[in-house]
């Protein structure tokens, strides 16, 4: 491990690679630079610390090097033990980023680096997946009063939000940028539906065409794995709770059936759910020989690995983070990236594209809580909807590309109630 003052990081020597791989992230994220340059004249975060708990990758070097162009001190953590990339971390601390953050961490080093985040004392908070926010609404609520709002990236985080409002336990603002449509519609749908799988064949090289891949959760990080499980040529099987969303997947030509049937005949299980212990012992115990459980939901919870350890009589790491359990009836089932989120374990997560579009949202959310800065209730916030499609629009300028405008009789036509058949 390389220490500096303001940093940890697992090679600082990497730090090279890591600004080659900065600088191709920013090629593909166009929208965020625009927002940049905007951000660059007008410095709306002069003064204020924003703290981050996301995966540091590459897309996110992109929004840290934003939101500092914009006038903020940032401090940056990451949020899933195994989400870093160490050339990333090495690049971020030459540019004098506050950060902590490796690979491969341990829970003690999760929490610990949390809490250096904590100890600059952020007027804003992004997070991935909310611990960020429930440390500190747990630990160190002396310094709540000095945050303006935080912003939520994940649908996991986004419900435990929501339960924190429920509980009355909120005491600042949230803003779900998960929640805007492009976020959770472009994110969820494209970007796990395609890191997912990067995952899986970096990690397996295993040939798709053919298999039984079992998807449990049908929200819009399920839609986006099942809709390119097919192209690939697999048959599908979701496990849902919700009715409505089972019965999309069975429109969609995806099989519908309980987890206790779809354990006997999947190949490839692939939870995202946003539960806990979705795959458990009994699944496990009645799955084929060499089936292959993968997590893209944000937490390690939904499938037990504990119990699947401990189920096991033997286990070996084939190759790294890519393990082979050997349970007591001789069947072996191969678990990808100790049941964290695949994409990023194995692979790099989401393509830069994809993240520009979620990092246009957390940079204007933060403009918006600074705008807003005491106005805004404890509770759980959408964006107003005009932001969301300043983000569609940039993208699209991004692109080149151009839409249609209503003229002005189109525009009568469709605020008036008089005109019929």
């Amino acid at each position: 491990m390389d220490k500096g003052i303001n940093y940890e990081v697992k090679d600082i020597r990497l730090a090279e690679q890591g600004r080659r791989n900065l600088d191709f992230a920013e090629m593909h994220m166009g929208a965020l630079l625009r927002i940049r340059e905007r951000f660059e004249r007008e410095m709306p975060f002069k003064g204020i610390m924003i703290g981050l708990a996301l995966h540091v990758t590459k897309e996110t070097g992109i929004l840290v090097r934003t939101l500092k162009s914009g006038g903020a001190d940032v401090a940056i953590t990451g949020c899933n033990p195994l989400s870093t990339q160490d050339d990333i971390a090495a690049a971020l601390a030459e540019e004098g980023v506050k950060i902590w953050a490796y690979k491969g961490e341990t829970k003690e080093d999760y929490y610990r680096y949390l809490e250096y985040v904590i100890k600059t004392k952020p007027n804003i908070t992004i997070d991935d997946g909310c611990d960020l926010v429930s440390e500190i609404h747990k630990k160190h609520p002396e310094i709540i009063k000095e945050v303006v709002c935080g912003c939520e990236e994940t649908t996991t985080g986004v419900i435990r939000l929501k339960a924190m409002e429920r509980d009355n336990a909120l005491r600042y603002p949230m803003i779900a940028v998960n929640d805007n449509k492009t976020k959770h519609l472009l994110d969820n749908y494209l970007g796990t539906g395609e890191s997912t799988w990067d995952g899986i064949k970096r990690g397996t090289n295993i040939l798709v065409s053919g298999k039984t891949v079992v998807i449990a959760g049908y929200g819009s990080c399920g839609k986006g794995v099942a809709l390119r499980a097919k192209g690939m040529g697999a048959r599908v099987i979701v496990t849902e709770v919700d009715h409505f969303r089972a019965l999309q997947a069975v429109y969609d030509g995806c099989n519908i059936m309980k987890m206790a049937d779809a354990a006997k005949v999947g190949d490839i299980f692939i939870t995202v759910t946003g539960n806990l212990r979705v795959i458990r012992k009994e699944h496990f115990l009645t799955m084929k020989n060499g089936a292959i459980l993968a997590n893209s939901g944000h937490f390690d919870a939904e499938i037990d690995y504990a119990a699947l350890k401990s189920t096991a009589k033997s286990v070996r790491e084939i190759r790294p983070l890519v393990e082979e359990f050997t349970l007591g009836n001789g069947k072996k089932l191969i678990c990808l990236g100790q049941a964290r989120l695949v994409n990023l374990a194995l692979a790099e997560g989401h393509p830069s594209e994809v993240m520009d579009t979620s990092f246009c949202g957390q940079a204007l959310a933060c403009e918006y809580g600074v705008q807003n800065r005491g106005k805004l209730p404890n509770k759980v916030i959408t964006l107003p909807e005009d932001i969301d499609k300043k983000i569609a629009e940039l993208k699209l300028e991004d692109y080149g590309l151009s839409i249609d405008e209503l003229n002005e009789e189109q525009l009568k036509y469709l605020s008036s109630w008089t005109e019929g058949t």
